[in-house]
């Protein structure tokens, strides 16, 4: 069986990492719909990810790595733990954004996560800053700006701030891996997860929370929020990161089309503008670099 999954992975591997990055990007952005439907605080809706993220991927680990969970952790080492910590940070960020903010605004600040990674390596890593990372620079800042121009009339800027938080954060774990390639992302997801839990464990009140919360909370934290980080993660071994990351842009067209059926959410015009900057910024930065490489 796994030989045939194998044969079936090197046949055609550009077409399998589309579909691995496209269904990715899928699941996740069904993420602000199980936290808007939670029906909790975002410390308690962090806590049950947390724990329902620790929970998938362990199990995932131990039935696919023949090593065994404990053996797998022990070799991923410190970097694994400090990636860990920093997706406790990116996570509780993303989850209060959306619980402050408008789902479309969350995800616009969001996608500038790629040009914020590149700025990160250029000012902890000293990599050379080329002409276009810095148009790219200028277009999220100026994007991103006319989104929290918005806010700030609508009184949901601090949703926006969580939102940028959230970039810095995975802005220095995108940075982290650059460094340390061969960490497992799995591996990280499950420590962030167990971390998060820990965390959230002191302000989090789990006696008050309700049936359909468990469910929502497992449904997001057990399949579709680690399957969607696992198919993006596989994405990038069969396809150039740039193309994976473009795809991915993609989350937050359905991000914010999916709060508009669930919760009748309509973007702001500032929202539509920056979104469109933004997005089209990333998009052209991202082809540049994938040109380049």
């Amino acid at each position: 069986m796994t030989s045939h999954v194998k044969a079936m992975f090197s046949a055609r591997p550009a077409e399998l990492g589309i579909m691995a990055a496209v269904t990715g990007s899928l699941f996740l952005s069904f993420d602000s719909v199980f936290i808007r439907l939670s029906g909790i605080s975002g410390f308690d809706t962090a806590f049950l990810f947390g724990i329902f993220s620790a929970i998938s991927m362990s199990l995932f680990i131990q039935t696919t790595d023949p090593r065994g969970l404990v053996v797998t952790l022990k070799e991923s080492g410190w970097p694994a733990v400090v990636s860990g910590l920093l997706i406790v940070g990116s996570a509780l960020s993303v989850i209060l954004s959306i619980k402050h903010t408008a789902v479309a605004n969350t995800m616009v600040i969001l996608s500038g996560r790629p040009v914020m990674t590149a700025l990160a390596c250029w000012l902890i890593l000293k990599e050379k800053p080329t002409t276009s990372l810095w148009l790219a620079i200028t277009g999220v800042i100026i994007g991103i700006s006319t989104v929290a121009s918005g806010s700030l009339q609508s009184g949901t800027i601090l949703g926006d701030l969580f939102a940028f938080s959230a970039v810095i954060f995975l802005a220095l774990n995108g940075t982290l891996w650059r460094c340390y390639k061969n960490i497992s992302r799995i591996v990280i997801v499950g420590l962030g997860g167990f971390f998060l839990a820990l965390t959230m464990s002191i302000p989090a009140e789990p006696s008050t929370y309700s049936a359909d919360t468990w469910i929502i909370m497992a449904a997001m934290g057990l399949f579709s929020a680690p399957l969607g980080r696992v198919l993006n993660a596989t994405a990038t071994r069969y396809i150039p990161a740039a193309e994976a990351a473009m795809i991915g842009l993609s989350s937050v067209i359905l991000a914010s089309l999916w709060a508009y059926l669930f919760f009748n959410e309509i973007p702001s015009l500032n929202t539509i503008i920056g979104g469109i900057i933004v997005i089209s910024t990333i998009t052209t930065y991202i082809m540049i670099k994938r040109r380049q490489n």
